[in-house]
């Protein structure tokens, strides 16, 4: 006996339904797209470090903030 594996979508189905979300999780602290222009040598060098520079960067970026030299 083959079954169904597309049940019917009746009201009853429907009632059974959630919205979903997507995307990302929002977080407390989002980051900010913005746009910078840096020397080819220096995004070359960056890059070349390997998966996560910009990551990375940001954190470099944030300690100089922190630290009030920047």
């Amino acid at each position: 006996m083959k079954t169904d594996d597309n049940p019917p979508m009746d009201a009853t189905f429907m009632a059974g339904m959630t919205s979903s979300r997507r995307g990302r999780s929002q977080t407390e602290a989002p980051k900010v797209v913005v746009t910078i222009r840096l020397d080819a040598r220096t995004v070359e060098h960056l890059r070349g470090s390997g998966p996560g520079w910009q990551t990375r960067l940001n954190a470099l970026l944030g300690q100089l903030v922190e630290a009030g030299k920047i």
